[in-house]
């Protein structure tokens, strides 16, 4: 079935947090659907602007529905990370069911403004929208954010925020990093905590996943969170299978392109499987 955020989070209450990939490429969509149908659990397919924009808005939206509909678990089609609203309103009106507006490096009154209006468009149209209070450092797909210029969400700020412009989901920042994969974040559980006390049905988001330990990824999602991306290790590692199937010994011009795709959608398919597991409780 093809759902929104909300229909996702409401089905999963009590057993975890839904696990959300990025999508760089269409080969990545039937592997990460046919993961999470194994392991029984929803799953949020989220791109950037510029993959959306690659792949083609109605090509990858007509994929994504068609492998839902067939499917045995709840699939969501997220925009991650838009900065721009008539981006959102496209993506919207071609057929995502969930977008994020990200206005999160602007003064908190213009993030609420910019964000209320993303909101009011989608709802009208059963779309679930994200946002984001506090600046999560690193570099993804489009976002770059100095760490120097990273701060932690401040809860005042998240409750303002949540209840003045009526997001389903809010990406708050409690110690993790866009493309962080050498090093493991140091998660501020005690805000963790605080947060999830004062936004009640707000579901919580933790972006920079692949840089958080699976000790720290269990806890997370026992102190609350309900939606947990994961990027970066899906971009790397489909990179590093690619690069050692494409230079092996026996490729030639006449090699058929599957043989060569097909290890690294099959390592997307082990790690959605590695990290959705994580995401139970």
């Amino acid at each position: 079935m093809y759902k929104n955020l909300i229909e996702l989070f409401k089905e999963n209450e009590g057993k975890g947090a839904v696990g959300a990939f990025n999508v760089h490429c269409l080969e990545m969509v039937p592997a990460m659907v046919h993961a999470a149908e194994e392991l029984n659990v929803p799953v949020i397919l989220q791109t950037s602007l510029g993959t959306a924009e690659y792949i083609g808005f109605e090509t990858l939206i007509a994929a994504v529905k068609a492998l839902a509909e067939k499917s045995t678990i709840s699939v969501a089609l997220h925009m991650d990370h838009c900065k721009s609203i008539e981006a959102l309103k496209k993506a919207i009106d071609f057929g995502y069911s969930s977008v994020m507006y990200d206005g999160s490096s602007l003064p908190i009154e213009e993030n609420i403004k910019n964000t209320k209006e993303v909101v009011a468009y989608a709802h009208e149209r059963g779309v679930s929208v994200e946002g984001e209070v506090g600046s999560i450092g690193g570099a993804e797909e489009g976002v770059v954010v100095a760490k120097d210029a990273a701060m932690y969400t401040k809860p005042e700020d998240a409750l303002y925020f949540a209840t003045e412009t009526g997001v389903d989901a809010l990406a708050v920042s409690i110690g993790t990093t866009h493309g962080q994969y050498k090093s493991k974040a140091k998660i501020n559980y005690e805000l963790l905590v605080e947060l999830k006390a004062k936004l009640g049905d707000t579901g919580l988001v933790l972006h920079g996943g692949t840089g958080v330990s699976d000790e720290d990824m269990k806890r997370c999602v026992r102190e609350g969170m309900k939606k947990i991306n994961v990027g970066t290790e899906l971009n790397k590692s489909y990179i590093e299978v690619v690069s050692q199937t494409f230079t092996a010994e026996g490729v030639t011009p006449l090699t058929s392109l599957r043989t060569l795709l097909g290890p690294a959608n099959d390592r997307i398919k082990e790690i959605v499987k590695e990290k959705a597991s994580l995401f139970k409780l």
